[in-house]
């Protein structure tokens, strides 16, 4: 250790404050290198003596350290190996327990005493329906200790408040917490970022206090101060990156494209069979505004599973068409972007079809570029791109590639944004002499919160109206405990066959050779119990011999050439296939009318938005749809509430606040796309939407009057150092 009088900053490489040893364990296993990287390196939550983890709330897979008791433990000899196992079973007082497994460890039955206190740290895995921990970290509390003893050796990670930090095995949480209390010995904090005025007004703790109180708080309360301070710098920081931006971009030149009263658009608008939603008029109108500014539109628009987000996109299309530019469609597969030209096509009917026989010359050309295109069609559809003939260009990240060139692309659509890298749609919009107009679609319901820390530097723009004509969708778990429920989907699969109609079963995998036998002992580390997922090429030939036999089923999942991809789906379009068994290809944009049941099985392996786009693929025609949930999720298990949840309704906005409860949300801000963390560490998109909103608020004065942050230093590079420049990337792309 080196001199612990010298004041350590947040640069101070971790080497000198703790040592060459430590500081490498740091930065191998938690990517922790300097003082900063500790002190931001929050505690994920804090353990009282009286007040222990509930360990019924622990999930499977989760790595977790809890303080717990040894209530019993035994010594047997392994069944189908050699050697021991020692089991013990600890409690944490709220009634519940957790087995705790160590293989030829037997030696530790003298220290893993009943009644001894500890820390325990390790993976929650599960065995044949119990939840254990295998070989875990721990500490324990002195043997025998008093209360007043016991409360001492706790001092040692904070005082009443135990800190439980994000950790790795070779790094377990009390060793962080030493750590930190190091640094904490000689540190110094930065200058306060957040202007004197903003703290006094929303009554914020100084930045040093905030950093000191969560990871040594004196109270709760303290904690609690420090908590919202932190929370505070992460949303503040966010919200000036997008109001930057935003204003930024409500200055860029741009080129408008003002609707033309006797073009393309009008002449497709009469020729519609139905009228538009009011949701539909009202967004189409937005866009229109838009799109005659002499400054590029930035505009998300969000819809539930079959609102016509497609329609109001070929509108705005046509719109810049009219206005003599071109604009480009940008799918995520090759499946929806042939799917999205074929029924843009039909739309448009002879309009998409000018310079043809049977095509309107008022009208302009539509062409798919995919990677899978032959060479002499490659270079008819580049052609007609180059020069200008194709007014609509739908296509793939093939579009993205060097020898697209766009004669004159006016506006960017990208449909389910969230699939595409930001390179990927940054490199279409080069493509473009001046920035073009961009609209991002999704058909996953975005909460407010979410929308206004990802896309706050878009307008938004939502529809929740179905359109006329479209039927409800029933859904419906199918439960292991009733497993002649599962019979009974079956037969109701060959009746909707029967009546004319079609269906999917969807599986979460295409098919390997994995696969795990149960030997009769649990399992060691990085095995575990569970069957592998369902897999397309296994169920398949399973329901062709058994409960479907005599119908005709398709295959389609991601790894078939995309011709032979295209050409399932077009026999399933066109009703030669009765039942199509896919993976979560066709997730988005495949619009078949007339499916009306889905089967997904092991539906508790896919999250909630996934789900709930899976089951829009059904009751698109005139007919009710039908969705049922397979899965091995017990009553009561988080899975099966979360199974339940989908079933009970089709509010996407609902199931999206559901589905940002379960998820890490600090992912909102693009880390699994950077690789890096994320940096909303304490923030919560969906609990702390009034400090964000506040954030907001605060973002919007400042920026209005100081747009750079000349006046603000300190403030600028704070914000330089939460949103980082790619972070901050991302989110003027997304």
């Amino acid at each position: 250790m080196t001199d612990t009088t010298t004041a350590t900053t947040t640069a101070t490489p971790l080497k000198a404050v703790l040592g060459a040893k430590t500081a490498k364990a740091l930065a191998d296993h938690l990517d922790l290198h300097t003082a900063g990287d500790l002190i931001y390196h929050f505690p994920r939550r804090y353990d009282e003596r009286g007040e222990h983890t509930d360990l019924r709330e622990l999930q499977v897979g989760e790595q977790v350290t809890i303080l717990a008791q040894v209530k019993s433990r035994t010594v047997r000899p392994m069944r189908q190996r050699r050697g021991t196992m020692l089991e013990i079973t600890i409690g944490d007082g709220s009634g519940a327990t957790l087995t705790c497994t160590f293989f030829n460890q037997a030696w530790r039955e003298r220290e893993l005493t009943t009644g001894r206190w500890g820390l325990f740290a390790g993976k929650v895995t599960d065995f044949r329906g119990k939840r254990q921990l295998n070989g875990p970290a721990y500490q324990l509390l002195k043997a025998d200790a008093t209360q007043d003893e016991a409360a001492e050796e706790i001092e040692e990670f904070a005082g009443a408040l135990i800190p439980v930090y994000p950790a790795a095995a070779a790094v377990p949480t009390w060793t962080i917490a030493k750590c930190v209390r190091t640094v904490l010995d000689t540190f110094e904090p930065p200058a306060d970022p957040l202007p004197g005025t903003v703290r006094a007004k929303r009554n914020l703790v100084g930045i040093g206090t905030a950093l000191r109180e969560i990871h040594r708080p004196s109270s709760q309360e303290e904690l609690y101060k420090a908590k919202y301070r932190l929370k505070w710098d992460e949303a503040f920081a966010v919200q000036l990156t997008l109001v930057q931006r935003k204003a930024r971009s409500a200055q860029a030149p741009g080129r408008a494209r003002p609707r033309r009263d006797a073009g393309i658009l009008a002449a497709f608008d009469a020729a519609l069979p139905y009228e538009l939603t009011e949701g539909q008029a009202r967004v189409g109108e937005e866009i229109a505004a838009d799109l005659a500014r002499a400054h590029p539109m930035h505009r998300l628009l969000q819809g539930e599973v079959g609102s016509g987000k497609t329609l109001v996109a070929v509108r705005a299309m046509l719109q810049v068409v009219d206005a003599g530019g071109q604009a480009a469609l940008l799918a995520p597969t090759e499946v929806l972007a042939t799917q999205h030209h074929r029924s843009i096509g039909a739309q448009l009917g002879a309009l998409g079809r000018a310079g043809k026989l049977d095509g309107d010359p008022a009208g302009t050309q539509l062409t798919l570029i995919t990677g899978s295109l032959g060479a002499a069609a490659r270079r008819a559809a580049l052609a007609k791109v180059a020069d200008g003939t194709a007014g609509i260009v739908v296509g793939t990240h093939a579009l993205l590639y060097e020898g697209v060139d766009f004669k004159d692309l006016g506006l960017v659509v990208v449909d389910e944004q969230h699939r595409f890298g930001v390179e990927q749609r940054d490199a279409l919009r080069a493509k473009a002499a001046q920035p073009p107009h961009v609209l991002v679609m999704t058909a996953t319901p975005i909460p407010r919160t979410v929308a206004m820390t990802v896309y706050g530097d878009l307008e938004t723009s939502t529809l929740s109206q179905l359109p006329r004509g479209r039927s409800p969708i029933a859904s419906h778990v199918v439960p292991p405990e009733r497993p002649a429920f599962l019979d009974r989907a079956w037969v109701r699969v060959r009746e909707e066959v029967k009546a004319g109609h079609q269906a999917y079963v969807v599986c979460p995998r295409i098919g390997d050779a994995d696969g795990s036998e149960d030997d009769g002992e649990p399992p060691g580390d990085n095995e575990s119990t569970r069957r592998p997922p369902l897999a397309v090429l296994d169920v398949a030939p399973i329901l062709e011999e058994g409960p479907l036999r005599g119908l005709r089923i398709g295959i389609l999942h991601g790894r078939l050439p995309a011709e032979e991809k295209d050409a399932v789906m077009r026999r399933f379009a066109e009703g030669q296939l009765d039942v199509l068994v896919a993976t979560t290809v066709i997730e988005v944009g495949v619009d078949v009318p007339n499916s009306t049941v889905m089967i997904i099985m092991d539906a508790d392996r896919f999250g909630v938005s996934q789900l709930h786009q899976l089951r829009g693929r059904v009751g698109r025609g005139a007919a009710p749809g039908i969705c049922l949930l397979v899965t091995e999720a017990m009553e009561g298990t988080p899975a099966r509430d979360r199974l339940d949840a989908v079933a009970s309704t089709t509010d996407g906005f609902k199931l999206a606040e559901l589905d940002l409860e379960q998820r890490r949300e600090g992912d909102v801000l693009g880390a699994s796309q950077s690789g890096k963390h994320s940096h909303l560490r304490l923030l919560s998109l969906l609990r702390d939407s009034k400090l964000i909103t506040e954030a907001r608020a605060e973002a919007g004065e400042l920026v209005s009057d100081d747009p750079t942050l000349r006046r603000y230093p300190a403030l600028a590079a704070s914000v330089a150092a939460l949103v980082d420049e790619e972070r901050a990337e991302y989110l003027e792309k997304g």
